[in-house]
Formats: C-alpha cells, structure tokens, sequence
C-alpha cells in the first residue's frame, strides 16, 4: 500500500509547496514592489511644450501599509505638471487620513481626480473565481444585477474633501479646467460605471474648442463610456480599475479585466475606436489590490508618467 500512494502524495506534497511558495511570491514581494510606468502620448497642438501627467490609481489603502506610502509620496519627485487620480483609493473605512498623507506630496501640484467603487464602499470577501464566471456570462460590476445593499459604506466625504481643500479637481460626472504656465486644459470625468453612477448625458458635448487640449478621465474602462468620449471626439481617455489583470500568467497576459473591455488592453496605452473617431487610452494597473485579495502575479503594481507631446 505505501508503494502504490507513495508517489502521488509526493506530488501532491510538490504541488502544494509550489503553490505556497507563488503564493508568498505574489503577496509577500510583487504586491509591493511598485514600478513607474512611462508613456508618450501625441496628443497636443503643434508648437505645445510637452506636459508631464502622473496617473495614480486603485491605492485601495488599508492601514499599516508604510512602504506604499512612502511610495506614493516619492512620486513628487517627478516634479508633474499636474496629477490624474483614476479612483479606488480606499480598501479599509479607517484609511482616509493615510490615503490623503501618501498623497500629500502629490497634492502639492495641480490635479484632477473621479472615484471608483471602493471609495464608495468597503470590499467584500468574493471567490476570485467568480471573475472569470461573470466574464464567460457577460456579466460585470452592477450591469444587470442588483443594487449594492448590505455593504459597508466607506467616508468618501472626508476623500473628497481633502482633495478639494488641496485644489484638485472633483470630475464627478462633471468638466473642470486647469491653468497652467502656457496652456490650458480641459477635463471631462465620468463616475464610476462599474456601478452605475456614470451619466454622461450631463457631460456630453466633445471637448472645449478654446482649451488647449481635453482629456476624459473614467475609473472603469466600460466600452459605453469608451464609446462615448470617442465619438464626441477627445484624444485621450484614462482610466484604471482592471489591476491590469492583478494575476496574470507569464508570457499570456491577463485573464480578467473587471469590466467589459478586452484583455488586450487591461493596461498601459492602446487606442479606441468609435463612429469614426479614434482616442489614445491609457488603463493604468493601479498599485494596489483589494485587502481580501492582497496578491499580484506577473502584474506589479505601478503609477504612470504620461508624456503629452505635440501631435505628429
């Protein structure tokens, strides 16, 4: 009888210590080793000065965590022209004073900002797997099932309101302008579709003829608001939400994104096209990941430092 369960056990025994062993990979050093992501985008007048943006995104902060903190408020070295906060800053109710200091540097500088889901609500305990269930079924955040209820509310005021005390502008399913030293900018948000609070009715219209360039910002990439800013004409959208897959599998790519839109795109710049029309996009992987779910595989955390330079 040992001879004939030897060998299974010990392979099992082998799977289960590969297993532990990514796990402790995933959680314990690529969730933390945040990476800085670069892109050039085409995208304003001719004879423009380029402009540096940095794109923040899906923090999910929970207390404690010092080293993404740090992170987060080195990123002011960069020294950006302004800073775009794609939402999902919270994954813990008692992280708003953390969030707003990780970002306190940051605030230092012009900025716009929308929120995502879980900035308005605590995560919940969910099977990973049923993520790839809802993909096969079509299904995704709020799009055909029932409202949010019995969830735990986070204090998205308090979010919002250090992030208008510091002059950053709230986007909410609303414009916004920045000025800066020889241009000026236009910005068109959305809330967060994953759960219905989009309503581009109140935006819509294309960008502002007499700004210097427009820019659409989103939390989460659904292609009825993809569609939408590029049909009204905007050159670059960015968005976040998708965790660029958060585990993914070497050499493939993403299984997921969360959300209705390709797993060619779940993150870092592409295109999209509508009606003619074609817009930049940029899905940024976010640095974080949900406090029930504190893994990333092939998908390290990261922030984005865009380049917008003048059109060929």
């Amino acid at each position: 009888m040992r001879a004939r369960y030897g060998t299974p056990l010990k392979v099992t025994a082998g799977i289960a210590a590969v297993g532990a062993a990514g796990l402790a990979y995933a959680a314990g050093f690529e969730a933390r080793s945040f990476r800085l992501r670069r892109v050039t985008v085409p995208v304003l007048p001719r004879g423009m000065r380029p402009l540096r943006v940095l794109q923040v995104s899906d923090i999910h902060m929970v207390c404690g965590q010092r080293k993404k903190r740090a992170w987060l408020q080195s990123l002011a070295g960069l020294r950006p022209d302004f800073v775009v906060n794609t939402g999902d800053n919270l994954s813990d109710p008692q992280a708003v004073p953390e969030v707003l200091d990780a970002l306190g540097p940051l605030m230092e500088y012009p900025g716009v900002y929308v929120f995502g889901s879980n900035d308005y609500y605590g995560p919940t305990l969910r099977n990973p797997a049923r993520y790839l269930l809802e993909k096969a079924q079509g299904r995704h955040g709020l799009n055909g099932n029932a409202p949010a209820v019995g969830v735990v509310h986070n204090p998205w005021e308090d979010l919002r309101d250090g992030f208008d005390a510091a002059g950053w502008l709230n986007l909410t399913n609303t414009r916004g302008r920045l000025k800066l030293e020889g241009c000026e900018l236009a910005f068109t948000g959305l809330d967060d579709p994953h759960i219905k609070r989009d309503r581009y009715e109140l935006v819509a219209g294309g960008p502002e003829k007499d700004a210097d360039v427009s820019v659409a910002v989103v939390h989460a990439p659904y292609l009825r608001s993809l569609d939408a800013f590029t049909s009204d004409g905007y050159p670059l959208v960015l968005a976040g939400h998708t965790h660029g897959g958060q585990v993914c599998i070497p050499f493939y790519g993403a299984l997921v994104t969360n959300c209705d839109l390709d797993t060619d795109r779940v993150k870092g710049l592409s295109t999209h096209r509508s009606e003619g029309n074609t817009a930049y996009l940029h899905v940024s992987a976010g640095c974080g990941a949900s406090r029930y779910t504190p893994v990333r595989f092939a998908c390290p955390p990261e922030a984005t430092l865009l380049t917008l330079t003048a059109e060929d």
